[in-house]
């Protein structure tokens, strides 16, 4: 199946981003066997743990784990590409966040952006992939910075959320995230994301273009049934992973969600190298591996979230994927992890 992957214009703003706080991005990217090169070709997609890898690094070689909040200040809207001049063109902030929304995967499928109600406003949601790597905190950091930093340079103004908040822990030092967020700060939360008040959203934006919004949204929408149609995959993971907490997901089900006729799904899956069969039992891998990495979600809650109506058929799937338990696969991952941190430290 293939990898969960990030378009060249993100990775691009990442490696700006690290060369203005003093690394040397080139060497970085060698290092870790990746081709720098690959940055300027705007169709080339880049695997999520590259992502998580670099951003690692970053952390160790700068001896900075704020790395992922450099220049606070800095808009990056050239990071989003055609999805960028969609919601810059958008009327207000909302409908700019539901077009980024709608076209994501243009810039990431490695990551899932919703909008749900909140407490005066509305939660701004992220939820990162990392395969079989814990995501590094400082690829949460950088995600929500710069779409923040985005949405404040659309506006014109110092847009202040009314929270941020964030799934790792407290850091040592709370100054560069006050700077950066301005904001009341919640740590060890249940998601990571922003809280944007309602007037924020429904604020208008300077940037609008009302003549050239509707061709952003034809460009962005052919750009994106360009990648569909060469990954009915993905769209069918999403589709699965929404539908697996109710069990077994039906193929027609899921065929149907994707607007095509179930003999078409079948035979785009086929064409792609996959069966709707193997696709359900990728799509809970991928996610055990996502949730495994997290200490904070218990087997029990794992089981439930990929459709297992108890813990053993669970503990049968993990065997077969892993060769060991759920359990042993999260210490060995988790261990793994650290031990590569501190061989990076005493280098």
């Amino acid at each position: 199946m293939k990898h969960r992957s990030t378009s060249s214009a993100w990775m691009r703003g990442v490696a700006n981003t690290l060369t203005t706080a003093g690394l040397d991005a080139p060497a970085m990217f060698a290092e870790l066997g990746l081709s720098i090169k690959h940055l300027d070709d705007p169709d080339y997609r880049w695997p999520t743990e590259d992502a998580s890898r670099l951003w690692a690094q970053a952390a160790e070689r700068s001896g900075n784990p704020d790395i992922g909040l450099s220049n606070p200040h800095v808009p990056r809207p050239d990071q989003y590409g055609i999805v960028g001049y969609a919601m810059m063109s958008s009327p207000d902030l909302l409908t700019g966040l539901t077009r980024l929304i709608r076209y994501l995967c243009l810039v990431s499928d490695a990551v899932t952006i919703t909008l749900e109600p909140g407490t005066g406003g509305r939660r701004v949601k992220f939820e990162l992939y990392g395969g079989e790597r814990p995501v590094p905190r400082q690829r949460y950091d950088y995600a929500i910075l710069t779409l923040l930093t985005l949405c404040r340079w659309m506006l014109g103004r110092p847009l202040k959320p009314l929270a941020a908040c964030f799934v790792h822990a407290v850091p040592i030092s709370l100054a560069v995230y006050n700077e950066a967020f301005n904001c009341p700060l919640h740590f060890d939360a249940k998601f990571s994301g922003i809280l944007i008040s309602k007037e924020d959203l429904a604020s208008k934006l300077p940037t609008a273009i009302p003549q050239l919004a509707d061709l952003h949204d034809r460009i962005a929408g052919l750009a994106l049934q360009k990648l569909e149609k060469a990954d009915t995959t993905h769209r069918a993971r999403e589709a699965i992973a929404r539908h697996l907490q109710d069990g077994n997901p039906l193929r027609s089900t899921i065929a149907t969600e994707l607007n095509l006729s179930d003999h078409t799904f079948q035979r785009r899956l086929a064409a792609e190298g996959t069966s709707f069969t193997e696709l359900v039992d990728d799509t809970r891998r991928e996610l055990a591996q996502h949730h495994l990495a997290d200490r904070r979600v218990t087997l029990a809650e794992i089981a439930y979230l990929l459709g297992y109506a108890d813990q053993s058929t669970f503990f049968r799937a993990s065997h077969r994927w892993f060769d060991e338990a759920p359990g042993e696969y999260r210490a060995r991952v988790l261990g793994g992890y650290q031990k590569e941190i501190a061989a990076a430290r005493q280098k």
